[in-house]
């Protein structure tokens, strides 16, 4: 079995290590990749543009089983698309593609439960084009008989990345904007989801990844700070917080994101089922 990855970012790179047991090769791409790879990982340079693209990777794309797609569109849409949609269609071993996409894509839906049936309202370009990337890879699915799994993922959290580290090198904070949540998944999770997929049993189509409990940041860091014993940051009231623009546009929106379906649909059993489980296991490590 061979698995080609789009965008070696922080969740496909740990799922290429850590999870992808089942795949003898894996072909994963970086925009401009410092080392070849080892072992079943070959590094390969994609960066969506106008550049030639590496005879390899398009030989890999033919003699693949299976592909993840992590690569974030743009204005001009899908990099992967855009670029290697003919050789994705033709591939005569490609019968698996899942994409990973984001709760963003919902918007604010000021703080009420959903699932996969909620509307879309993306508040940005960058959902957005994240709508519109997975309406292509689902109508290239449809069209072509591949089976594409969205996966709608919420704030990603894990090893190196996760608000143990944010108390260990002092910038956490502690804001509190009444009646926020956030909804989160450990990476480690994320990869149970991608095996799912890759599984076959499941029925293609969106499914949400996210862990059990939607909760208030501030919760989160109090919790991390007691589990690591130290004091944890005073609270500070958000509308006085000084912020950049991205960082106070994440709590524009407010949502409390079902796992139903992919619990049942895809039968995946979270390791980390709310933050305390998967911050406990960080504090710990």
């Amino acid at each position: 079995m061979n698995l080609v990855i789009f965008g070696l970012g922080y969740s496909a790179s740990f799922y290429a290590a850590e999870a992808a047991r089942t795949f003898e090769r894996i072909t994963a791409t970086k925009r401009a990749p410092d080392v070849a790879g080892a072992g079943r990982l070959h590094l390969l340079p994609f960066d969506g543009g106008v550049e030639k693209i590496d005879p390899r990777l398009r030989a890999a794309v033919a003699e693949a089983d299976a592909a993840l797609v992590s690569a974030a569109p743009d204005a001009a849409g899908d990099p992967v698309l855009r670029r290697l949609s003919d050789e994705i269609a033709a591939a005569p071993k490609l019968k698996t593609i899942v994409y990973l996409s984001t709760i963003g894509v919902y918007g604010d839906h000021q703080g009420a439960w959903i699932d996969e049936t909620a509307p879309l309202r993306p508040a940005n370009e960058r959902t957005r084009w994240r709508v519109t990337a997975e309406n292509d890879w689902l109508a290239l699915g449809e069209r072509f008989g591949k089976q594409v799994y969205i996966l709608r993922l919420s704030g990603i959290y894990g090893p190196g990345r996760s608000v143990i580290e944010k108390l260990r090198d002092g910038t956490a904070k502690r804001l509190v904007k009444p009646g926020q949540v956030f909804n989160r998944i450990h990476v480690a999770d994320i990869g149970r989801a991608i095996d799912a997929c890759f599984a076959g049993a499941a029925a293609a189509g969106v499914y949400n990844v996210t862990d059990d409990e939607p909760a208030p940041p501030q919760d989160v860091v109090a919790y991390a700070a007691q589990a690591l014993g130290v004091a944890p940051p005073p609270e500070q009231d958000f509308a006085e917080a000084r912020l950049s623009p991205m960082a106070r546009s994440f709590y524009g929106e407010n949502k409390r994101v079902a796992n139903v379906r992919m619990k049942s649909g895809l039968g995946v059993a979270l390791a980390y089922p709310t933050y305390r489980e998967g911050v406990t296991a960080l504090a710990g490590a």
